[in-house]
């Protein structure tokens, strides 16, 4: 059953995750509030608009991989219950469910958060029981947040992936260079992004992924800011960068199928909904970053 209505705020209490029987008391008590979590979706509440729905652990079905997300207002302790992504009907419809991208940017902030967190570990929970070393079997520990081999006794800890993403304008900075990824076929236009590789820096990533997804050479980059992204486990880096030669831009046609360069009058439509080309949604920082070229930032 529900137990909260109020937006819900979690401190995470990492100083907790040590201390013995954490989460076996914290099962056990009937005031403990619980976010249940099925692949990248959650439960939400609908009455007053969309809102993460804790339940009691009595509510939550078998099978659960829990781990301790920090305490509430109140002090009570905030669960997770995560589910894999497929299988059958965790509760009695109707119950409605939200992801990160659908819903993110109509939760209150300490909520998005909260549920970012969430998904991210308890994707891991879920997909990653085994020793990447040895293939044995691991035992959770830290209340959820980090795992030892049975075998090798190696500790395993949630992988978070640094990507960059980058935000491209002209060497006169009066356009926006933005890509139609082959996945959204051609219906919205975003930023450039890619995984850092194995000893690359930051600046050295953003010149290699945008050399090989849009063609262009670029100097002046600036970092923005971050956000953490549940897919799968990211952690991305947003930067603004200019072209050095603006001809140069040319999709790589498999990953990215086509690049324009956009007008800021272009862009505020996108931003506004209308025009004829999708712009990212507000819960991501590709949207942040094209909103701070558009406004001046």
């Amino acid at each position: 059953m529900p137990v909260h209505s109020a937006p819900l705020k979690v401190d995470r209490s990492a100083g907790e995750r040590d201390a013995p029987g954490l989460l076996d008391d914290a099962i056990a008590d009937v005031a403990t509030r619980v976010l249940v979590v099925r692949g990248d979706r959650a439960l939400l509440r609908e009455a007053g608009g969309p809102a993460l729905d804790l339940v009691d652990v009595a509510s939550v079905p078998e099978d659960a991989r829990w781990a301790f997300l920090g305490r509430g207002p109140s002090g009570e302790a905030v669960l997770l219950a995560a589910f894999p992504a497929q299988g059958a009907e965790l509760f009695e419809p109707p119950r409605a469910w939200g992801a990160v991208r659908d819903v993110g940017a109509l939760l209150p902030s300490e909520e998005l958060d909260t549920l970012v967190a969430a998904v991210g570990l308890g994707r891991w929970l879920v997909d990653a029981p085994f020793c990447s070393a040895c293939g044995s079997p691991t035992t959770t520990r830290q209340a959820g947040w980090s795992r030892l081999c049975d075998g090798c006794g190696r500790e395993h800890f949630p992988r978070t992936d640094p990507a960059v993403i980058v935000a491209i304008t002209s060497a006169d900075g009066e356009r926006l260079l933005l890509g139609a990824n082959a996945a959204w076929q051609g219906r919205m236009y975003s930023c450039f992004a890619g995984f850092v590789e194995a000893g690359e820096s930051l600046e050295t990533t953003v010149h290699r992924e945008l050399r090989e997804e849009a063609g262009v050479r670029v100097d002046r980059i600036r970092y923005l800011g971050s956000q953490p992204w549940p897919y799968p486990r990211s952690l991305m880096l947003g930067f603004h960068a200019a072209a050095v030669v603006d001809e140069e831009a040319r999709p790589d046609g498999t990953e990215i199928v086509d690049v324009r360069w956009f007008t800021r009058e272009e862009i505020g439509e996108g931003l506004e909904g209308r025009g004829g080309v999708g712009l990212p949604g507000p819960v991501s920082i590709a949207h942040r970053l094209i909103r701070a070229w558009y406004e001046g930032e």
